[in-house]
């Protein structure tokens, strides 16, 4: 491009050439990441769609990323969880896949037999890695057993603090692991897929042959989840339960009103959540509840108990927060819909991958 300047009366204009152009920034080097988890396909649940929705938004920028999960070894079934898959004896194998990837940077996302598994292999070749803090184990064992927490906690905490930094969704999980004696902690926010999950023009016409309002709960089917205190609401209209898993067939017996719409997925799964007045979330026990986020995104407001992941994911006017959940539920249908999707219209995807790309530390330093 060239500037041209301005002539005194009678000369002739002179042209200047224009500055230098700035050099074009430095592509980012492309990673080989592997992730290791012992939550992965064909499981259903928040674990394995911040893995694989994470992995894919990475692959798009140019990285090559390699999950390895319990589908690739000789699985046992989970005790009292069968739909969970447990690999046995995998540190040989394990290893050989490692070094068939040749990873730059490794993420070790679950506590199971893998993730111990990949953390031996890691301290045995002074590789660098990191972790994901995504379940409270200890209350999931509490509410499973009645047994203390206090041992599990110390175990978890043996686990991560190997790593160079343990990624934990909120704010107010970072502090309750700080809590718990963990030293590395970093938070890392989630995201949602913004174009799925959207609020849907004919809304009203979702759930046919249900009574209005509808209150729905999205997720797995178990105790911790604490789906009970949802179902025993005394609320009116229709309660809906998409998900499945153990606790299915005792609570659809203790509770026959209640309408039980076993997994959604893509389109079918936006659609429960448009459809719905409310979404209650019952956990206690979740570290974030991706949920919440999805159930935003499509327009309908979250009532919940005021613990760590409602506290950061429900923004005000969004849902409502109580230790009477009733009351919550009840006074979330005012809720604005249009505030609820721009609330989630900041999480996308491709942000929160970047940020866990971030803090990856690399094997060679």
């Amino acid at each position: 491009m060239l500037i041209e300047t301005v002539a005194a009366p009678g000369l002739p204009a002179e042209v200047a050439p224009a500055p230098p152009a700035a050099p074009p920034p430095r592509p980012v080097p492309s990673l080989r990441l592997l992730m290791v988890s012992d939550a992965w396909h064909p499981q259903v649940n928040g674990v394995v769609r911040t893995l694989a929705t994470v992995g894919e938004a990475l692959e798009r920028a140019g990285d090559v990323v390699e999950v390895i999960g319990p589908n690739r070894f000789l699985t046992v079934p989970m005790p009292s969880y069968p739909e969970i898959r447990l690999a046995m004896f995998p540190t040989a194998p394990l290893a050989r896949m490692v070094d068939a990837f040749a990873p730059d940077a490794i993420h070790i996302a679950t506590e199971g037999p893998l993730g111990w598994a990949m953390r031996g292999l890691c301290l045995k070749h002074r590789w660098p890695f990191t972790t994901s803090f995504h379940t409270k184990f200890p209350e999931y064992l509490q509410a499973r057993t009645g047994l203390s927490p206090r041992f599990a906690w110390a175990l978890l905490r043996r686990f991560h603090e190997a790593g160079q930094g343990t990624f934990a969704a909120t704010p107010s999980l970072r502090a309750e692991l700080e809590g718990h004696g963990f030293t590395k902690v970093v938070t890392w926010n989630r995201g949602v897929d913004l174009d799925l999950f959207r609020p849907h023009p004919a809304r009203a016409a979702l759930w046919p042959g249900l009574p209005r309002p509808i209150f729905l709960y999205v997720g797995r089917v178990a105790v911790e989840k604490n789906i009970a205190a949802f179902l025993a609401l005394d609320l009116p209209g229709s309660k809906v339960v998409v998900g499945d898993g153990p606790q299915r067939a005792s609570l659809q017996r203790r509770f026959p009103a209640a309408h039980f719409a076993g997994w959604r997925q893509g389109e079918a799964l936006a659609e429960a959540y448009a459809g719905a007045d409310v979404m209650v979330f019952p956990s206690r026990t979740d570290t974030f509840g991706l949920v919440m986020l999805e159930s935003m995104a499509c327009g309908t407001p979250v009532a919940a108990f005021p613990v760590t992941g409602p506290r950061d994911v429900v923004a005000p006017g969004t849902g409502v927060l109580s230790e009477d959940l009733r009351a919550a539920a009840l006074a979330a249908l005012d809720a604005d819909r249009d505030a609820c999707r721009a609330h989630a219209d900041d999480f996308a995807w491709e942000a929160c991958a970047a940020a866990f790309r971030r803090r990856l530390v690399l094997i060679s330093g």
